[in-house]
This record gives structure tokens, C-alpha cells and sequence, in this order.
């Protein structure tokens, strides 16, 4: 579960049969029309007062004059028209495992300095609390410094949550589904200085705090809890079942060539990193990780109306166990600075299939249709291993889908996203989130 999964969102079922028929979404649809309109004119609203407010401000200091105030050593950090701006943004959202759930978050988006090469940096600061008593806090941010010196990714995060798991491997069965509930404290971040333009280098450091694991529910159909049965069969390690730490740090390499980091028209991304996590760095757990995740933007047709997005995600373990959270994973909203805060295979979901190995590919094209609308299909295929030798065309995961894009902030190319997308084994989900997937 992701802070970025902001309102109603289903996977895992018959079509939303799980959470309501499509009739239902249907009608709910219908019955919020209206308000949506009026809720989308009022953002419309304030990103345009937002920015008439930053050009005015730009104005005032550029003329300087007789009104003209002093301003302090936070302020004098950014552009006068680039302030991070912090108006919150609430929703609500339901899902089996949650209930109704209410969230509230924040995506300040400004740019260090006034050199207008430097590209802009962004936050997302956000929680939610759920009528089962589940909550989740989480901080991202992707940062440029001054000049583009040193580039900052990572997060810190808690979740207190209820998911389903379905057992580790590529062929897990929908019957096999169980509920369990943890506790988990999450905290990455990356350091990477330019070393040429475009290119930064650095170091990482992850740590993840398991914890209050429970799996006393029963399975999909009243059978065994899947949890309970790989602990008692040693496909999970007793250590698994309680919990513990895992960290460890390791080297990062990127080239990002992009535009605009929200949404992006033009450029390559190529980030490499590896993880290396021990006892040495305080670990319950020894095993190392490496990525690769290689991005590629570009217009269509001679301008930017449409635009092709493609991505390449892989992630690799070698050495000693790996615990069941931090294996390879795809589904729909695992987010987070793991994957870059890339969503993978939409329409499946999250965390549905996991192994030591995982390859994974999706495309979408962005179409600009009118107004701050715009639309979206994409596909994407995946599959997790045990070994790097066992991946196979023949085990491939599909998913794909649709979606619509509302702009509310066009001077930063923020826009709200709602997605609709099925995926291999009678998965489909419905997601809508703060900028785009990838």
C-alpha cells in the first residue's frame, strides 16, 4: 500500500467484482460527476493563482522599490517564483484489506536558485488513517541542488497495514490468498554528486524495520492461511515470521537526461545501483541486490501532443536469504524509492508475484486531448524467478490499460492521474494518484 494510491483502488479480484460490481463504479461515477467538474475547475482555479501569484511576486522583485522586503536565508534558496508550495490535498479511499480510509498529502515542487537549467526538485509528504485502524506516513523526494551538484532520492515511511499474500514464485494461485498485518519502518537514501552533465554517482543506504507480523486469519476460502503454511512447510524461515531488520549500503549511478522529472516529454534515464545488506551494517539478513532501471521519453508526430514512454526495470539477488518484503515484486503501487517511484504492471495486485530474480517492461503513450485533459493507454509485461536462469517467455505476466490525466498545476507539469487496468490471472484495479507512473 503507497501513498500514492489516494482513492478508490481494487486488484486482485474479477473486475472489481471484490469491491462492488462495475455497475456500481458505474453509478458512483454518474452521481460524482458534477462535483468532479467542480473539483477539477477549483484546482484548475488555484494553479492558476498559484502561478499569477509566483509571476507577480517574480515581478515585484525584479522592480524592486520603495515595498520591497527583506528576505530570509530559506527564501533566498529558491527562485522568487519557485517557492515550494505546501496546500495539502485530502481523499478518500476503500479497499477490502483497509475499509474507508481518509489521506491527506502535500507535493511541493520548486527549484533551487534561479538558473532556470537547474531542474526543478519535488517532495511528497503524506499519511492516511483507515477505519480499521490502519495508518501510513511517508516522505519521498527527488532533489537537484543549486547548480545540479548533488542529486538527492529516498524516503522515509511507516505503515502499520493489513495486504494479501499469495506465496513466493511466478505461478502463485488466487485460491492461496491470506491476510496478513505488520508494522514496518522504511528509510532509503541515496547521495549522488554530478560528475558530468546529466551523470551522478554516489552511495546508498536501506534499512527496513519488520515487525507485529500476524496471519491468524483464514485463506481465500476458508483454508489455511498461506503465511502460516510457508513458515510451516520452510518456504519462509522462522526469522521471516517475527520479523527484523534489514541494511546495508551500496554504490549509485545515474544519467538522467530528462526534461521534467513529473512528467516527462523528452530524454533517457539510466539509473544502476547495487545493495550490498550484512550484519556489519547492522542486518538480520545477508544478501545483495542490484538494479537497473532504463527510461526512454520521447514525442511522436513532431510534437509534444503525444508522447512514448517505455521502461526496463530489473532487480537481481545473490548471497543468503532474502525476507519476503524485500524480494523482487511487481503489482501496481509498490512505488516507493525501491523502484525509482515508478508503478509497475498496473492492473495486478500490489506485490502479487515475488522471487529472488525480477525483469519487467511497460510502454504507454500520453495523448493531450483538451483543456488541462489528457489520456493515456499503456501496457506491460513481467515475471519473477528464483534463479536468473529460469526466466522464460512462456511464464510471462501481462497487464495493461487505460487512464485519464487532469493537469492542475501546468507550470510544473503536475497532474492527477486515474488509471483502470487488468492484468494476467483475472487481476484489475482502478488507481488514482499524484503524477504519472513512471
Amino acid at each position: 500500500m503507497r501513498i500514492g494510491r489516494l482513492a478508490y483502488v481494487c486488484a486482485n479480484g474479477t473486475a472489481l467484482a471484490r469491491c462492488g460490481s462495475f455497475s456500481i463504479l458505474k453509478a458512483f461515477m454518474r452521481f460524482f460527476k458534477l462535483p468532479l467538474a467542480l473539483v477539477l475547475c477549483g484546482l484548475a482555479q488555484t494553479g492558476a493563482a498559484q502561478v499569477a501569484a509566483d509571476s507577480a511576486s517574480k515581478a515585484a522583485t525584479s522592480t524592486g522599490g520603495p515595498n520591497k522586503k527583506k528576505t530570509g536565508r530559506f527564501a533566498r534558496l529558491f527562485a522568487p517564483s519557485e517557492k515550494p508550495s505546501f496546500i495539502p490535498y485530502p481523499s478518500v479511499f476503500s479497499q477490502q484489506e483497509t475499509g474507508l480510509a481518509f489521506s491527506l498529502s502535500m507535493l511541493p515542487v520548486w527549484r533551487f536558485g534561479e538558473d532556470t537549467t537547474t531542474r526543478k526538485s519535488n517532495a511528497r509528504l503524506g499519511g492516511w488513517i483507515s477505519q480499521k485502524g490502519q495508518t501510513s506516513l511517508q516522505i519521498t523526494h527527488n532533489i537537484f541542488t543549486k547548480g545540479e551538484k548533488v542529486y538527492l532520492l529516498g524516503e522515509a515511511s511507516y505503515y502499520d497495514v493489513n495486504y494479501f499474500y499469495y506465496g513466493i514464485g511466478n505461478n502463485t494461485r488466487k485460491v492461496d490468498e491470506s491476510q496478513v498485518e505488520y508494522t514496518t519502518i522504511i528509510f532509503n537514501q541515496r547521495v549522488m554528486p554530478r560528475i558530468a552533465p546529466n551523470w551522478f554517482a554516489g552511495l546508498q543506504y536501506r534499512f527496513t524495520n519488520l515487525r507485529n507480523i500476524k496471519y491468524d486469519e483464514a485463506g481465500e476460502e476458508g483454508g489455511a492461511n498461506k503465511f502460516r503454511t510457508d513458515l510451516e512447510t520452510g518456504q519462509l524461515s522462522a526469522r521471516e515470521g517475527k520479523g527484523g531488520n534489514t541494511s546495508g549500503f551500496g554504490p549509485a549511478v545515474l544519467y538522467d537526461g530528462r526534461d521534467n522529472v513529473l512528467a516527462t516529454y523528452r530524454g533517457q534515464y539510466l539509473h544502476a545501483h547495487g545493495l550490498f545488506v550484512g550484519k556489519y551494517a547492522g542486518s538480520d539478513y545477508s544478501f545483495n541486490r542490484y538494479q537497473i532501471d532504463a527510461r526512454h521519453f520521447q514525442p511522436l508526430f513532431n510534437n509534444t501532443n503525444t508522447i512514448l514512454a517505455m521502461q526496463y526495470l530489473g532487480q537481481f539477488h545473490t548471497g543468503g536469504k532474502v525476507p519476503f518484503r524485500e524480494l523482487s515484486a511487481f503489482g501496481a503501487d509498490l512505488g516507493g524509492s525501491i523502484y525509482n517511484y515508478a508503478t509497475l504492471m498496473r492492473g495486478i495486485y500490489e506485490g502479487r508475484f515475488r522471487d529472488r530474480q525480477m525483469m519487467t517492461f511497460q510502454a504507454e503513450v500520453r495523448q493531450k486531448l483538451f483543456w488541462r485533459i489528457d489520456g493515456a493507454v499503456f501496457g506491460a509485461v513481467a515475471e519473477v524467478t528464483n534463479k536468473f536462469s529460469d526466466f522464460s517467455l512462456n511464464d510471462t505476466k501481462f497487464a495493461a490499460g487505460f487512464g485519464g490525466r487532469f493537469r492542475f498545476n501546468r507550470r510544473d507539469r503536475l497532474n492527477l492521474r486515474l488509471d483502470y487496468g487488468i492484468g494476467s490471472g483475472g487481476n484489475s484495479g482502478a488507481y488514482f494518484a499524484v503524477g504519472e507512473a513512471f
